[in-house]
């Protein structure tokens, strides 16, 4: 009589997608969105910060608030993003919160840089300031489509049309 014996063996291998850190999150549009934000609010807010001779003080003051405020809430959503943190709080609609988010950038961060580039007063610095944040406003508004098409585009039903 013979007899057949069929082992198995099991591995247990990791993917990049199963670990805490999300760093191909880095390489997807809406992550190079974002860094790109950072970095064109971040050099703005510091080209404000570091000129000397505002010729209007309550302007510049408004666009280091409005840079700041917006470079803190990209950072944290990045962080969000990058740390999966979103599955852990499912009480919160993410691409509603970001698509607010967006759209209220867009539109504050649009004002400042319009005011800034009326009031730099030939300040290079602040020149610099207001194109960057006129950059900022272009990639927020690119990622206000992108959340607009996840948040609000077509969804499919089950039922038959």
């Amino acid at each position: 009589m013979s007899h057949t014996v069929i082992t198995t063996t099991t591995t247990n291998t990791r993917t990049s997608g199963d670990g805490v850190l999300n760093v191909g999150y880095c390489f997807t549009i809406p992550g190079l969105l974002k860094i790109g934000q950072m970095v064109a609010l971040l050099i703005a807010f510091l080209c404000v910060y570091c000129a000397r001779g505002w010729p209007s003080w309550a302007a510049f003051q408004y666009f280091e608030v409005v840079t700041l405020w917006f470079l803190i809430a990209l950072v944290i959503f990045f962080l969000m993003h990058l740390f999966r943190l979103q599955g852990k709080m499912p009480c919160i609609n993410w691409p509603l919160t970001e698509f607010f988010h967006y759209s209220v950038g867009t539109v504050l961060i649009f004002i400042a840089s319009i005011v800034a580039a009326v009031k730099a007063g030939g300040v290079s610095a602040l020149v610099a300031a207001s194109v960057l944040g006129f950059i900022a406003t272009f990639l927020m508004a690119v990622s206000l489509w992108t959340s607009y098409s996840v948040t609000c585009g077509a969804h499919q039903t089950g039922a038959a049309v």
